[in-house]
C-alpha cells in the first residue's frame, strides 16, 4: 500500500509596497526601475498633478486608482494623507503588490509615501522608496544654480513664520509652498497677500526690499516651458502665486572670509609640510 504524497500547505501571498517618483515632466523623468514597479504591481495608487498624467499611467497598468478625490474643500490635507496611507496598506495587508505613484520625488513634500513605507516595514512587509526627479532638481537646471557655489538653504515658507530659523543671506534661499504661507489648518491652498506680507517682513530683516527674487514653476507637461518670474522682494505679496510656485532668493551679500580659521588651516599646512 503506497502512502499518498502530501503537498506542502499553500502560504498566503505576501504583500509589498513600492512608492515611486514619477518625476515632474510627463513621460520624461520615469526611470526604468520605477516603470518596472508600476508594471509588476497588482494595484497602483496615483497622486499626480494632472489628469493627463493619470491617463498616461493608465496605459501602463489596468488598475490605477486615483488618490485625488480624497481631497475636499475645508478638509485637512493631513486627514487626506492619512487616508492615502490606509488605502495603500489595506491592499498590502491583503497580500497585494502595491505601487504608489507620486509626482516629483516620493520623499519630498510627500507625507503619505514616507509614512506608508515606514509603517509597512514596521509590520514586516517589504517596502521600497524609488526616487524621482524633483522640483528641486528642475529648479537647479532651469535657473542654472549650483548649490555648491554659495550654499543653498531650503525651507517650507511657513517655518520661517512659525519658528525662529537662521537665514544666511550669502547663499541661496529656496522657499516652498509660499502660496500657503502662514496656514496652520492645512485646509487652504492659498492664504493671500496679507500673509505673504508677513513673510516679506521676516525676510526684510536679512534682505533689502529691492532685492530681486525669482518665482519659479517647473514644467509638468512636455509642451510646457518652466515659468520664471523676477520681482522685487517688496512686490512678492502682490504677485499671483499657486501651490506649484517656488520662491528663490539669490544671495544678497558676498561670502565673508573666516580669517581666524584660514590662519589655523595655514598653520596645519605648514606643519604637514615638515612632517
Amino acid at each position: 500500500m503506497t502512502t499518498p504524497s502530501l503537498s506542502p500547505p499553500t502560504l498566503p501571498a505576501r504583500g509589498n509596497l513600492a512608492c515611486i517618483g514619477l518625476g515632474m515632466t510627463l513621460g520624461s523623468h520615469l526611470t526604468p526601475l520605477a516603470r518596472n514597479h508600476i508594471e509588476q504591481a497588482d494595484v497602483v495608487f496615483a497622486a499626480l498633478a494632472h489628469g493627463a498624467t493619470e491617463k498616461w499611467l493608465q496605459r501602463m497598468h489596468p488598475d490605477v486608482r486615483s488618490l485625488q478625490p480624497y481631497y475636499g474643500e475645508g478638509k485637512s490635507r493631513q486627514k487626506t494623507y492619512r487616508e492615502w496611507v490606509e488605502l495603500m496598506l489595506a491592499e498590502v495587508r491583503a497580500g497585494k503588490r502595491v505601487c504608489g505613484v507620486f509626482y516629483g520625488h516620493p520623499c519630498i513634500f510627500a507625507w503619505s509615501p514616507r509614512n506608508a513605507v515606514r509603517i509597512a516595514r514596521a509590520e514586516g512587509y517589504d517596502a521600497y522608496m524609488e526616487p524621482g526627479i524633483s522640483a528641486e532638481d528642475c529648479l537647479y537646471a532651469d535657473l542654472c544654480i549650483d548649490p555648491g557655489q554659495y550654499g543653498c538653504q531650503h525651507f517650507e515658507a511657513s517655518q520661517l513664520l512659525f519658528y525662529e530659523r537662521r537665514i544666511d543671506p550669502s547663499g541661496y534661499l529656496v522657499l516652498w509652498q509660499v502660496a500657503m504661507v502662514g496656514d496652520w489648518s492645512l485646509t487652504r491652498f492659498e492664504t493671500g497677500p496679507a500673509y505673504r506680507q508677513v513673510l516679506v517682513d521676516v525676510l526684510a530683516q536679512d534682505y533689502p526690499l529691492d532685492h530681486e527674487v525669482i518665482v519659479y514653476r517647473a514644467a509638468t507637461l512636455p509642451i510646457e516651458q518652466p515659468r520664471i518670474r523676477r520681482v522685487a522682494l517688496r512686490d512678492l505679496p502682490a504677485t499671483r502665486l499657486t501651490g506649484e510656485d517656488t520662491v528663490v532668493v539669490p544671495p544678497a551679500h558676498a561670502l565673508k572670509p573666516n580669517l581666524a580659521i584660514r590662519q589655523r588651516l595655514e598653520a596645519l599646512d605648514k606643519h604637514a609640510a615638515f612632517t
